[in-house]
C-alpha cells in the first residue's frame, strides 16, 4: 500500500504542474500591461506564438495523461498480485497455481508522437513495381514457351542495333561452395586452390581476359599458402581491372535463413579482409545461387555503399513478367524508403539457370554449344546431343552468327544496348585445359565480330564493374537511378520450374539450424571482449587480460560467416559436409564461451587489480556442454555443499530485461540470494531424463532475476531451506491407460493419472488449455486485466464469451507427430511484452516416404481488435520479420494444397498485424487459412535439387515458440501497417528465445572454499547502460591491427534503430521505456569509459561518412543500420 501511494501522489504531482503551468500562462497573457495598452489587440505574431504554446501544452497534457494512465495500470496490477500474500514472496491461488511475484516496480511506455508517424506510411515516393501486387496479377500458369520454355518467343528487327552497337560483356566466372557435396576443405585441396593458382597464370597471358570471383573465405585461405610474389601479381591484377571481387563477403550468403546480424558479420569480415591484403573495395554484388533473395541483403549492399548488384534465383513466372515488360533492371527500394537512399541498381537474370547454356540466350542447346569444356573428349557434354565445335577460320563466321543470334535475342529483353553474359558455372576453370578452351574460342569469335562494323556488335571479355559502366552512357555518377529504370520492392518465394519450390529447404535439418544459437554467444563475446580490453587499457591492466583472445573471436566469426552459405545453413549439403559444419561451429562455441568467462571474470570483480588470468583453472565455468555437434546441451549440475555457491549471469541484450533463470543443483534445499545479500523467491522442480522418469539428485531450481541491459549479476545459493520463499513444484503425470512408472522425489508432490480429462494451466494473465491425451495446446484464452480470484475451469470446446481468445491447435497428421517434453508453463511476468505459451517439443519420425513435422496455428481476427479463429484468416500475404530491417515478401500465388507457394523462413515474424510467432531457431512459417509450421523434414529419395541424396540424418532436436498476442487501442482502426514494421513487443528483448541469459557457474577445486566473485560484483554492468527501446545495439566489435593476432584500439559499433507501430497496446512491459525520436547520445551509454572519438563510416567500415568528431550524439530514421568507428578509453 506504501507503494501504491507513492506512485499515486507522483503521477498526480506531474498532472497538477501541467496544469499549473497552463493557468500561469493564461493568466499572465490576461493581465499583460502592453495588451491593455493596445486596446486589447495582439499582433498576430504574438497570436501565433500563443496558440503554438497552447498546442504543445495540449500535447503535453495528452503524453501526462497517457502516462498516468500506465501509472494507474501498474498500480492495479500490484495490487492484484500483493493481495492476500506477503509482497515478494510466493503463494499458492485458489485453482492450485503458484506464483512468484516479482519486485513491485511500476512501469510504463511513453511514446513520442513523432516516433508514430514512420508506420503511417506516405512520407515518400513508393517504388513502382511492388511484388505483392505483380504476384497477385500472375496467372503463373506455366505455359510451354517453346525453346525458352519458361518464357516466349523473342523477335528483333535487323536495324535495331543501326543507331547503337550493342555492346557484350562476357564475364568468365566460377561458383566455389564453400561446402556442399564436399566440405570446405576437401574442395579447397581438390579444385579450388587449382582454380585460382590457374587464374594467375592464365589472365597474365593476355591483357584483354577477366575474371569474377565472390567467395572471399577460399580466398583467404588461398592467400596464406601462396608465394610474396603471387601475391603481388594477384594485386596488379586487381588493380588493372583484370581480376574483379565481387560483393566481397566471406561466403554467398543464404538470404532466407541468414539472421541480418550474421549478414553484416561476414560482409564485414570479407570487405576488411579484402581492404587489408588486395587493397580492394568491391563495387557490385553478385548473387547466383542463394534459393531466393530478400531486399534485406540490397539494403545492406547498399549500406556497404555498393552501388549495383546481380540475382539470379527469382521465381520463374515473375522473371518472365519482368522479361515482357523490360523490367529485368530496376532500381531496388526498400519499401519504406522516403527518400530513395536506399535505392541499389539491380540486374535479374532472365533464364532458368546461372550455367553456360542459360546465360547466352534464350535456347540453352545452342548456347551449351559455346561451352567449350565440353568439346569431344571431356568429361561432361551436352544433354540436347550437340556437341560444342572448336573455333577455327573455316567456321568462325557460321558459328559467330549463331552466337550473336542469341545475344541479339536476350538484349530485346533490356531497356539498354549493353549485355552481360555470365561464362562458368559450379567449380569451373579448374584445369588450365578449360581456361585455354574458353578463352582461346571465344576470343576468336570476339574478334571476329569486332571486325566486322555492319553487325553492329562489340563483344569482350569484361567484369560487372564494366557492365555497370552504363551508368556513364545515362551521364549518371553511380547510386542514382538511370533514367527510364523502373523502382522495385522485394522477392520470395523461389521456383525454378512447374510448383517446385526450393522453399522446403528451409526447414531442412533443423538441427544444423543450431547455427542460429551462436548469435547470442557471438555477439555477447564481441561486445564482452571490447569492453573488458578498454577497461583493461584505461585501468593500465592490458598486459594482464588475454587479449590474445581476439584471435579466438576472429575465427568463431569465420566460422559463423562460413554457415551462412546458401549450402550450409538451408541444410541443403551431403551428411559429411553438415557434420563438418557442426563440428566447427561447436568449436566456435567453446571458444565464444571462453571469451565471455574471461571478460566476465574482469568486469564482474570490484577490485580489478585482483585479476589472474589462468587458462588451467577458470574463475567460471561454462553453462553447459555437449557430448558432441549434433547432442542436446547438457546444462552444468552445481554441487551444493556447506559452503556458499556463486553463479554469475550474463544478460547479453541491450535492454534490462526480468528473466526466470533456471540451474541444476545437487539438493532440493537450497536458498538463492541476489548479489546484495537479499533473498529471492524459488521455485524447487525435478529434473526429467523422460516423460516419467525423473533424474536422481538433480533438481532444477527456478528464479525471477531483473538484469541489466548487457550486464552481469551475481547469484549466492547456500544450503538450507526458506520455508516462505522455496515452493516445490506439483506435477501430475497424465499416463492415459499406459502401464508405466513414473519416479518420485522426495519433498516434490506427484499425482499420477490413469485417465482424466482435459485440463487447463492459467494465471491471472492466461489461461492455456491442453489436451492430457497428447499433451498438446488445444486452446489459449488472454484475459482483458489481471484477476484477484481464481480461474474457473472450462471444458475445452466451450465457448469462451464475450472474452476476446485466440485458438492455438498443434495436429499431428497421421504417421507424423509432435511429442512434448518436459513441463508445460504459462509464464507472464510484467517485463515480458505480451503474454505468451511456451513448450518444448522434439519431432518424431515415420521411416517411409518424405515426412514433415508440423504444428498448425489456427489465427483469425474478432471484435475487440483480438486474433480469433482461422475462418477469419486472409489469403497469405506478406511475412514481417520484427528482427530484421527490412521484410521478406513473398507471392500469393495460387497454388495446390500442400503446396509451398507461401511458405516464408523465419525465426519470429508477423502473420497477421496482430499475431507474432517467435522460435529460437530457423522454421518454415506457411500462412494458408492456418499458420503451419514446419518443424523438420525428412526425405528417403533425392529431391533433383542437386544434393543427389534423401535426407534420412534427423536429429533430436528441441523446439520452442512463442506466440504473441496483441491489440489495437482505442481510436487505432488501421490494420495494415507499413510494411516491415512492427509493434514495440516484438522487438523488445525477452520475446526473443535464443538470447536467453547465460548462467556462469563459479567452480569449487578439490579441497577449497568457494571463490566469490567479489563484494562489489555489481558494480559495473559490462560498462553498458540501457539504449532507447527503438535502438538495437548490434555489436562494438573490436578491430584488427595489421598483423589481424591482436585487437586495436578502435572498434566498430553497430546500431540498428527499428521502426515500429503505435496504434497496438505496449503496456505492462515491466520497465520503464521511452522513445528517443531517433537520437542516442553514445557517450551516456557505456559507464566508466569515454568515447575517444566517433566517425560515422560505410556498413563495412571501408568509406568514411564524415570526420571524426568528439561528439557523441547520434541520430538515425527508422529502420536503419549505422555503423560507427570509436574508441573506448
Amino acid at each position: 500500500m506504501k507503494l501504491k501511494k507513492q506512485v499515486t501522489v507522483c503521477g498526480a504531482a506531474v498532472f497538477c504542474v501541467a496544469v499549473f503551468s497552463l493557468y500561469l500562462m493564461l493568466d499572465r497573457v490576461q493581465h499583460d500591461p502592453a495588451r491593455h495598452q493596445h486596446g486589447g489587440n495582439f499582433p498576430r505574431s504574438q497570436i501565433s506564438v500563443l496558440q503554438n504554446r497552447i498546442e504543445q501544452l495540449e500535447q503535453l497534457l495528452e503524453e501526462n495523461h497517457e502516462i498516468i494512465s500506465h501509472i494507474k495500470e501498474s498500480v492495479l496490477e500490484l495490487t492484484a498480485n500483493a493481495e492476500g500474500a506477503p509482497a515478494l514472496l510466493p503463494y499458492y491461488t485458489a485453482n492450485g497455481s503458484w506464483v512468484v511475484p516479482p519486485e513491485p516496480r511500476p512501469s510504463f511506455f511513453s511514446v513520442s508522437p513523432q516516433d508514430c508517424q514512420f508506420a503511417l506510411g506516405g512520407r515518400g515516393p513508393k517504388p513502382g513495381l511492388q511484388m505483392l501486387t505483380v504476384s497477385e496479377e500472375l496467372p503463373f500458369d506455366n505455359v510451354d514457351g517453346g525453346v525458352w520454355k519458361q518464357g516466349f518467343d523473342i523477335s528483333y528487327g535487323p536495324h535495331d542495333w543501326d543507331a547503337e552497337d550493342l555492346q557484350v560483356f562476357v564475364v568468365p566466372h566460377s561458383h566455389n561452395d564453400p561446402g556442399w557435396i564436399k566440405t570446405f576443405d576437401k574442395y579447397y585441396a581438390e579444385q579450388t586452390q587449382h582454380i585460382l593458382n590457374s587464374m594467375v597464370t592464365k589472365l597474365q597471358e593476355d591483357p584483354r581476359r577477366r575474371f569474377l570471383w565472390a567467395e572471399v573465405s577460399f580466398f583467404a585461405k588461398w592467400w596464406d599458402n601462396i608465394s610474396a610474389q603471387k601475391r603481388a601479381a594477384v594485386r596488379r591484377l586487381v588493380g588493372t581491372g583484370q581480376l574483379e571481387m565481387a560483393t566481397g563477403g566471406w561466403v554467398m550468403p543464404d538470404e532466407a535463413n541468414s539472421h541480418y546480424f550474421a549478414l553484416i558479420d561476414q560482409l564485414i569480415e570479407g570487405h576488411q579482409w579484402l581492404e587489408k591484403n588486395l587493397g580492394v573495395t568491391p563495387r557490385s554484388g553478385w548473387a547466383v545461387d542463394p534459393f531466393g533473395h530478400s531486399p534485406t541483403m540490397a539494403y545492406l549492399l547498399r549500406r556497404a555503399n555498393l552501388t549495383s548488384m546481380l540475382i539470379q534465383r527469382v521465381h520463374y513466372a515473375i522473371k518472365k513478367h519482368f522479361a515482357a515488360t523490360h523490367s529485368l533492371e530496376f532500381m531496388w527500394r526498400q519499401s519504406w524508403d522516403s527518400d530513395s537512399s536506399t535505392d541499389i541498381f539491380c540486374h535479374m537474370m532472365p533464364f532458368y539457370s546461372y550455367d553456360v547454356p542459360h546465360t547466352c540466350g534464350p535456347d540453352p542447346k545452342i548456347c551449351c554449344q559455346f561451352d567449350f569444356k565440353r568439346l569431344p573428349g571431356g568429361r561432361i557434354n551436352c544433354p540436347w546431343k550437340v556437341p560444342p565445335r572448336a573455333i577455327t577460320e573455316a567456321n568462325v563466321a557460321e558459328r559467330a552468327a549463331l552466337l550473336l543470334d542469341q545475344y541479339r535475342k536476350k538484349s530485346r529483353l533490356f531497356r539498354s544496348n549493353v549485355l552481360l553474359v555470365p561464362l562458368g558455372d559450379d567449380f569451373r576453370y579448374d584445369k588450365p585445359q578449360e581456361w585455354d578452351a574458353q578463352f582461346f574460342n571465344y576470343q576468336r569469335l570476339f574478334d571476329f565480330l569486332n571486325s566486322k562494323p555492319d553487325l553492329h556488335v562489340q563483344a569482350q571479355f569484361g567484369t560487372l564493374s564494366d557492365y555497370f559502366a552504363l551508368y556513364k552512357r545515362t551521364g549518371v555518377e553511380p547510386g542514382p537511378s538511370p533514367p527510364g529504370f523502373p523502382r522495385l520492392a522485394g522477392f520470395f518465394s523461389y521456383a525454378d520450374r512447374e510448383i517446385l519450390y526450393w522453399d522446403r529447404f528451409y526447414s531442412s535439418r533443423c538441427s544444423k539450424k543450431a547455427g542460429r544459437l551462436t548469435l547470442s554467444p557471438h555477439s555477447g563475446a564481441e561486445i564482452l571482449y571490447s569492453l573488458a580490453a578498454a577497461h583493461a587499457r584505461r585501468s593500465g591492466l592490458a598486459s594482464q587480460y588475454p587479449l590474445s583472445n581476439f584471435a579466438l573471436l576472429t575465427e568463431a566469426r569465420r566460422t559463423l560467416g562460413l554457415f551462412q552459405h546458401h549450402d550450409a545453413i538451408t541444410g541443403t549439403a551431403k551428411e559429411a559436409v553438415v557434420v563438418d559444419y557442426g563440428v566447427r561451429l561447436l568449436r566456435s562455441l567453446v571458444s565464444l564461451k571462453q571469451v565471455i568467462i574471461n571478460a566476465a571474470h574482469y568486469l564482474v570483480l570490484g577490485d580489478k587489480e585482483a585479476y589472474r588470468f589462468d587458462p588451467e583453472a577458470p574463475f567460471l565455468h561454462m553453462d553447459d556442454t555437449r557430448l558432441n555437434h549434433d547432442a542436446l546441451p547438457e546444462p552444468t549440475l552445481i554441487q551444493l555443499d556447506a559452503s556458499p555457491r556463486y553463479v554469475v549471469l550474463f544478460n547479453p541484450l541491450d535492454q534490462e530485461r526480468l528473466s526466470v533463470v533456471s540451474l541444476l543443483v545437487s539438493s532440493p534445499r537450497v536458498r538463492v540470494l541476489s548479489d546484495e545479500g537479499q533473498p529471492l523467491a524459488v521455485q524447487v522442480s525435478a529434473y526429467w531424463r523422460s516423460a516419467t522418469d525423473m533424474v536422481p539428485d538433480v533438481y532444477q531450481v527456478s528464479v525471477p532475476v531483473r538484469l541489466p541491459a548487457l550486464g552481469l549479476g551475481v547469484l549466492q545459493l547456500q544450503p538450507g531451506l526458506d520455508a516462505h520463499r522455496t515452493l516445490p513444484s506439483s506435477v501430475r503425470v497424465y499416463l492415459q491407460g499406459r502401464k508405466l512408472a513414473a519416479s518420485r522425489h522426495e519433498g516434490l508432490p506427484l499425482r499420477v493419472m490413469e485417465s482424466g480429462a482435459d485440463f487447463a494451466l492459467s494465471n491471472s494473465y492466461m489461461e492455456v488449455w491442453v489436451l492430457s491425451l497428447s499433451g498438446l495446446h488445444q486452446g489459449k484464452r488472454e484475459r482483458e486485466r489481471p484477476s484477484r480470484g481464481s480461474l474457473k475451469k472450462q471444458a475445452p470446446g466451450e465457448p469462451l464469451t464475450p472474452a476476446p481468445y485466440a485458438s492455438l491447435a498443434v495436429r499431428p497428421a497421421p504417421k507424423r507427430s509432435l511429442c512434448p517434453t518436459g513441463p508445460l508453463a504459462v509464464l507472464s511476468p510484467p517485463s515480458c511484452p505480451g503474454r505468451r505459451a511456451e513448450q518444448d517439443s522434439v519431432p518424431a519420425w515415420s521411416r517411409r516416404g518424405e515426412r514433415v513435422s508440423t504444428a498448425r496455428l489456427g489465427l483469425g481476427a474478432a471484435a475487440g481488435g483480438w486474433p480469433a479463429l482461422a475462418g477469419d484468416l486472409p489469403p497469405p500475404g506478406p511475412w514481417w520479420p520484427p528482427w530484421s530491417p527490412l521484410p521478406a515478401l513473398g507471392p500469393r500465388a495460387p497454388s495446390p494444397p500442400g503446396d509451398s507457394a507461401s511458405a516464408h523462413p523465419g525465426l519470429c515474424g508477423r502473420v497477421l498485424p496482430k499475431v507474432t510467432v517467435c522460435s529460437h531457431r530457423d522454421s518454415q512459417f506457411a500462412p494458408a487459412g492456418q499458420l503451419e509450421v514446419i518443424l523438420d523434414r525428412r526425405l528417403m529419395q533425392d529431391d533433383n535439387r542437386g544434393l543427389g541424396q534423401g535426407l534420412k540424418d534427423n536429429k533430436r532436436t528441441r523446439n520452442h515458440f512463442r506466440l504473441l498476442l496483441e491489440r489495437r487501442t482505442l481510436g487505432s482502426e488501421k490494420d495494415q501497417v507499413q510494411d516491415g514494421v512492427s509493434t514495440v513487443k516484438p522487438q523488445l528483448p525477452s520475446v526473443y528465445p535464443e538470447w536467453p541469459p547465460v548462467p556462469l557457474p563459479c567452480p569449487v577445486a578439490k579441497g577449497a572454499a568457494p571463490r566469490p566473485p567479489g563484494p562489489a560484483a555489481h558494480f559495473h554492468s559490462s560498462g553498458f547502460l540501457a539504449a532507447p527501446v527503438t535502438f538495437h545495439l548490434l555489436q562494438p566489435a573490436p578491430r584488427s591491427r595489421a598483423d589481424e593476432t591482436l585487437p586495436s584500439a578502435e572498434a566498430a559499433l553497430i546500431l540498428h534503430r527499428k521502426g515500429f507501430d503505435c496504434g497496438l497496446e505496449a503496456k505492462n512491459l515491466g520497465f520503464n521505456c521511452t522513445t528517443s525520436q531517433g537520437k542516442v547520445a553514445l557517450g551516456s551509454l557505456f559507464r566508466d569509459l569515454d568515447v575517444g572519438f566517433l566517425q560515422p563510416t560505410s556498413l563495412t567500415l571501408l568509406y568514411p561518412l564524415a570526420s571524426p568528431s568528439n561528439s557523441t550524439d547520434v541520430s538515425l530514421e527508422p529502420m536503419e543500420v549505422a555503423t560507427f568507428r570509436l574508441r573506448l578509453g
